[in-house]
């Protein structure tokens, strides 16, 4: 596909990759196996099956690297890999880029994916704003709370 000269284009890992040392696997697995036998103990056998999946997913993921992800900003919309947000389906933008690392951040009506925190590489934040704020409305916003807990914990 030709890129036309109103599209802005970079590639940024999906997040920053933290690595874990075997005491964060050790306490990782204690504290699973102490919740689940707390749970067999309140009779809640499933409960407790469950948090020891759950941990063992924990643990498989936190080696996996991030992926090189690829934005593009275009007249359609937010591209963000191979997903598309268009511009009917964004209820608002905020460019952050006075607090280290620039994000921008996407207020959207999808269902699994409301709120997008894209990093900005390789693009001047100013340029990306005066862009966006032709096809959408800029609301100042900050990176949910979710995503600040994941990142806390390295994911």
């Amino acid at each position: 596909m030709p890129v036309s000269p109103n599209t802005l284009r970079w590639s940024a890992y999906e997040h920053e990759h933290v690595e874990r040392d075997r005491g964060w696997f050790l306490a990782l697995g204690i504290i699973a196996v102490c919740v689940a036998i707390t749970s067999i103990l309140f009779h809640d056998t499933l409960f407790g099956i469950l948090i020891l999946c759950a941990a063992g997913t924990i643990a498989l993921l936190a080696n996996v690297p991030p992926e090189m992800v690829e934005f593009e900003v275009s007249e359609r919309g937010v591209r963000v890999g191979h997903v598309l947000h268009r511009y009917d389906e964004i209820i608002s933008f905020w460019v952050e880029d006075e607090h280290g690392e620039p994000l921008l951040l996407v207020d959207t009506t999808k269902f699994m994916a409301p709120n997008l925190v894209i990093p900005i590489q390789d693009i001047d934040p100013a340029i990306l704003r005066e862009f966006l704020s032709n096809f959408a409305t800029e609301v100042p916003m900050r990176e949910p709370l979710s995503h600040k807990i994941l990142e806390f914990f390295g994911f």
